[in-house]
């Protein structure tokens, strides 16, 4: 247990080193550009529309929106992930292992899923695409000029894992024990928006009482919907699914 304990924490600490450096603008400038955050309200918005199933279904509605708003949405979460930085000793310590795996890999998450933003917003800006402009086909030609699919792959493979993890932490005798014991400290330290993403995890796990179609769907329909992008399908996400910008 020790040991486990000691590897979340090791790759908690690289992954925040990561997302720490992608979101330094100083670093790298396309954090300015313009249509970084239509991308993401264009993302955002697609992803209500392939999940709507999901989100509309009562015992699927908390995990799906976990994942839409906390996970592999169009939200900033790097303030969450400086509270962790800042307290992650501590929350190391008291949080059991799953969960502190379930903190790294969301954190990996987000930093992949920005990097990809990045390259994304990139390319839509050196095609003269504005914030308000993007639409199926500017997006899916940025999306191929990104690249990667190896690393999208991944990208989808990790909100599975997440998934996962959360899903095993429910069923793990005495976690929500130790979820309820960390609020005191987190409080203290000033990080209840870090409690809060876990216990909001935790319990949209907790309600789906088996999250393996759940997770199937998420992992089939994202791969199918990359592959498509890639080979630049008219309808990547499906005929339903048109989340232009100028539809706001």
């Amino acid at each position: 247990m020790a040991a486990h304990r000691s590897e979340a924490r090791a790759r908690l600490a690289h992954r925040l080193a990561w997302q720490q450096l992608l979101h330094d603008g100083t670093q790298d400038p396309r954090n300015h550009l313009a249509v970084l955050p239509g991308l993401r309200r264009f993302q955002q918005r697609r992803l209500a529309l392939s999940f709507r199933d999901f989100l509309e279904r009562p015992s699927t509605r908390p995990a799906a929106t976990f994942f839409l708003e906390d996970l592999y949405g169009d939200k900033d979460h790097s303030g969450r992930d400086r509270d962790v930085a800042r307290v992650a000793p501590m929350m190391a310590r008291l949080l059991p292992a799953g969960l502190v795996l379930a903190l790294a890999q969301a954190v990996e998450l987000g930093a992949l899923s920005h990097a990809f933003d990045l390259r994304v917003a990139e390319a839509l800006h050196e095609a003269g695409v504005g914030p308000e402009s993007i639409d199926l086909a500017a997006y899916g030609t940025a999306y191929r000029a990104a690249g990667l699919p190896r690393l999208r792959r991944h990208q989808i493979h990790l909100i599975v894992e997440v998934g996962r993890t959360l899903d095993r932490a429910v069923h793990t005798m005495g976690v929500a024990r130790m979820l309820r014991l960390s609020r005191v400290p987190a409080r203290a330290a000033g990080v209840m928006g870090l409690q809060a993403f876990l216990e909001r995890g935790f319990e949209a796990f907790r309600a789906l009482e088996g999250a393996d179609g759940f997770l199937r769907a998420i992992s089939e329909r994202e791969t199918a919907a990359s592959a498509r992008l890639f080979e630049g399908a008219g309808e990547p996400f499906g005929p339903r699914v048109q989340p232009n910008s100028r539809s706001r």
